[in-house]
């Protein structure tokens, strides 16, 4: 299964500069995806990030792995349209080559734990086939504000910690 870049837009709240992945190529649900992102010189960051010698800054990378494995975690809600994926976590995190542009990064992301609030990943990108990147990433799916009529929490109260704690206690 595919899925193209419109798809994804149904998906993710993302939306340029943020949105980091451009296409999945191999979907599995509740198990694998993998990812592409086509890094460009038009990206906005490589204006700082440096300048004569743009790299993809490595955290990008690691948001791009999220954001394939925040697809996996929305693809089986009906009402994704009122969550968000949030971070909880970024565990042994290793940038192995720089990324720079006219590289296409192959993200591929394993679930390690999925549940209905929370998940666990391992991500990995590749340049070429060699590793440019690889990390353990924890999430929690939480309420969008303005989705419900009550409040919702802010993503980095209880709520968080509740669906941190239950995907942590799996190990």
């Amino acid at each position: 299964m595919t899925i193209d870049i419109q798809e994804i837009l149904g998906f993710l709240p993302h939306r340029y500069p943020f949105l980091l992945i451009d296409r999945i190529v191999e979907f599995e649900p509740r198990k694998r995806c993998v990812a592409i992102k086509n890094v460009t010189i038009n990206e906005p960051f490589f204006q700082g990030h440096f300048p004569g010698h743009p790299i993809m800054p490595g955290v990008l990378v690691i948001e791009a792995m999220a954001q394939a494995g925040g697809i996996i975690m929305m693809h089986e809600m009906p009402d994704r349209q009122e969550k968000l994926v949030v971070f909880t976590g970024i565990e042994r995190a290793k940038f192995r080559q720089p990324v720079t542009p006219g590289d296409q990064l192959r993200i591929e992301i394993d679930v390690l734990a999925f549940r209905t609030r929370a998940g666990r990943i391992e991500g990995k990108a590749y340049v070429d086939g060699k590793m440019a990147c690889e990390a353990t990433l924890t999430c929690a799916v939480v309420q969008r504000a303005g989705a419900d009529p009550k409040p919702a929490p802010r993503p980095d109260t209880d709520q968080v910690a509740t669906a941190a704690a239950a995907v942590t206690s799996t190990e």
